[in-house]
């Protein structure tokens, strides 16, 4: 994207989507290969998102063994103006435990308490719970139908933003 303007505008965009959201979804690797979608409560760190999950959860025993992760933020239903093509950014990730004994673990921890109360900070005391740290890859942020970008770089906003170019056409009869 050669307008810097635009680019710094889509950049705070996509960080307000992730804002505005509590929760998101995420889709790990189980053992066998196959994928398993579930969803968790986040907060943001410097262009990271840090999760609290527990060894109970599928998707806590996925990560602690399989690094690779999807997460997808994405409007409410309720809030979109178009249903399929609802605003939404979703990242290739790759996750990391932090440990009780690491110095980020007090960073993640108290970040997500300051989003979503003392709940963080008891869960993070139980034996079974992990801290990850999802680093992007790569993603997309969608703000409608021709509205498009692909986020290149590993920060959440995109070190650049792609639009994608080549959209819908008709099927041919």
């Amino acid at each position: 994207m050669k307008n810097a303007a635009l680019q710094t505008r889509l950049s705070d965009e996509v960080l307000a989507l992730i804002d505005s959201r509590r929760s998101l979804q995420l889709a790990t690797v189980c053992e066998n290969g196959s994928p398993y979608a579930s969803y968790a409560p986040f907060a943001r760190g410097d262009d990271c998102l840090y999760v609290l999950l527990s060894d109970i959860a599928v998707h806590g025993l996925n990560l602690a063994r399989d690094a690779r992760a999807s997460v997808l933020l994405i409007e409410d239903e309720c809030e979109a103006a178009e249903l399929f093509a609802r605003v939404r950014v979703n990242y290739r990730m790759r996750a990391t435990e932090i440990t009780t004994d690491d110095i980020e673990w007090e960073r993640g921890v108290s970040l997500l308490e300051a989003r979503h109360g003392e709940r963080s900070r008891h869960l993070s005391g139980l034996a079974d719970f992990r801290l990850f740290r999802l680093n992007p890859v790569g993603g997309r942020y969608i703000k409608g139908f021709g509205r498009a970008y692909d986020l290149e770089g590993d920060t959440l906003a995109g070190e650049v933003l792609q639009h994608l170019r080549d959209g819908h056409r008709l099927r041919s009869a």
